[in-house]
């Protein structure tokens, strides 16, 4: 039995329509350009502008974000084709699983394991801390044994808002949704607020240079190091066109999560319509409000006196406004609960559509028959993210998370192209023009920005990939549903 088998678009389509895997069709695209929306602007916008400004970009980092924003969006004209054409659940590892093959849909599955739950439990501590911060100004103080596990014994509020909103997931996607557009509505309005109030702050001179010239960084080396950095054996450089690079590497954590917005093309009511919409509508929102959001915090701060763990509320207490870095933080705390409910809303629908294929146990997918919801996968979902997050302080392993998103990133660009090839005849609402060179572009960005993510990073993540392929082929190569059909074939 072939591991590169693929099932065809018109069986991944025909199996969303089996009473006991039938997904509720009551998004909009509205509702998914606000899930793209609530899912990106989080972590990225309210803390890596600092960081990145400060050590790598200066001022440049809104180029940065022009750049990790290009390399979404190439990837993101592929996402739009490919589900437009297969609005199935599972996003990534479907599309491979149809333009690739089923051992590539299980690896990129697998990775998106990793990525969504790793990147919902690290949000979750970041929610955690945001929240203290919050307490704290009005007086209260949570104990130490449960604000943290880091210095404490459990992430007691990480752990809760994790279980609350598995709650919301389970009850229905249209609760969801209005969950979601209420907080990301608060959100936008503290972005929004950020950009007009920090306008009146903002000096010209900070602006100067506006790419600070090379200079020699602290050396990093061994596991530290980058992966360029070790393939060349060139020393690492802060600022410049080097330092615009690293920065886009790393502000591309402010990205992730626009992807989820194509596991959900099965519960959309116009999926060849509205998935499109909703993932380049996001895309493009945010871009404007991340390139402002950050034009706006170094024009108001100089670039190397920026606190990189909390950029803007720091910018605006500097000036004399502790007020507004409350605002802030309100801001913060709603963006970090849409970021979680999204990605966890993903993963769900990721596992959910391995389950359906038989990659993963049969049973866990089964969908509630009230609320049209893969509940059993999603209580394992949210239980498991709790866990981490009340548990472990997660900062190294929140590095793959952008490994693995620009891994899955590549494989979709190549996963298009392929099927364009193999499946000329398809019916593509939406068709990417000049599709070879998007694609190629798209895999270009990606593994250039790959390149600059440390060694730890590169080995974690295939060690992680070498554990997914020992599981493969111990247990879904032989219970997959397309091996399955393969067995009855030969016995007829």
């Amino acid at each position: 039995m072939s591991v590169m088998r693929t099932k065809t678009v018109e069986q991944a389509i025909q199996e969303t329509e089996e009473p006991e895997h039938q997904l509720k069709k009551d998004l909009s695209g509205l509702d998914l350009t606000v899930f793209g929306v609530g899912v990106i602007i989080g972590t990225g916008i309210f803390v890596l502008t600092g960081e990145a400004a400060q050590e790598s970009a200066g001022p440049a980092v809104a180029i940065s974000f022009v750049l990790a924003a290009i390399a979404c969006g190439l990837a993101g004209l592929c996402y739009a084709e490919f589900a437009s054409t297969v609005p199935v659940a599972g996003s990534a590892y479907t599309f491979s699983y149809v333009g690739i093959g089923e051992l590539v849909a299980w690896i990129i599955g697998w990775d998106l394991i990793l990525e969504l739950l790793i990147g919902a439990a690290t949000v979750s501590v970041g929610w955690s801390q945001y929240l203290s911060v919050l307490l704290e100004t009005i007086g209260w103080e949570l104990p130490t044994s449960i604000a943290n596990a880091e210095d404490g014994v459990f992430n007691l509020p990480a752990a809760v808002i994790v279980l609350i909103l598995t709650a919301v997931l389970v009850t229905g996607i249209r609760i969801s949704s209005r969950l979601n557009a209420i907080i990301v509505t608060i959100k936008l309005a503290v972005v929004l607020f950020v950009i007009v109030a920090g306008l009146f702050f903002v000096k010209a001179s900070n602006y100067t240079p506006f790419i600070p010239p090379t200079k020699p960084a602290e050396g990093e080396s061994g596991l530290s190091a980058t992966l360029i950095q070790t393939i060349f054996g060139s020393g690492p450089a802060s600022f410049g066109v080097s330092g615009i690079l690293a920065a886009a590497a790393l502000v591309f954590f402010a990205y992730i999560g626009f992807d989820v917005v194509a596991t959900a093309a099965e519960e959309t009511k116009k999926p060849q319509r509205d998935v499109p919409r909703g993932i380049l509508g996001s895309l493009l929102l945010c871009t404007l409000l991340y390139v402002a959001v950050s034009l706006v915090v170094v024009g108001m701060q100089k670039y190397s006196e920026l606190d990189p763990k909390a950029p803007l509320a720091t910018a605006f207490r500097d000036v004399g406004h502790p007020l507004f870095a409350d605002i802030i933080t309100v801001g913060a705390l709603a963006g970090l609960t849409t970021v979680i409910m999204v990605l966890m809303l993903g993963q769900s629908r990721v596992a959910f559509a391995m389950s359906r294929d038989g990659l993963l146990p049969k049973k866990i997918g089964a969908v509630h028959p009230k609320f049209g919801t893969p509940y059993r996968i999603t209580i394992i979902v949210g239980v498991i993210v709790a866990i981490l997050a009340g548990l472990l302080p997660l900062s190294a392993l929140a590095e793959m998370v952008n490994i693995g998103t620009l891994f899955a990133f590549t494989l979709v660009s190549i996963s298009t192209l392929v099927l364009r090839r193999t499946r000329p005849d398809l019916d593509r609402a939406f068709r990417v023009k000049a599709l070879p060179v998007v694609a190629g572009l798209a895999v270009v960005f990606c593994v250039v920005l790959m390149l600059f993510l440390e060694v730890a990073t590169w080995l974690r993540f295939l060690a992680w990939m070498a554990l997914g392929f020992a599981i493969y082929l111990g247990y879904g190569k032989r219970h997959s549903r397309l091996a399955r059909n393969e067995r009855q074939k030969i016995d007829a």
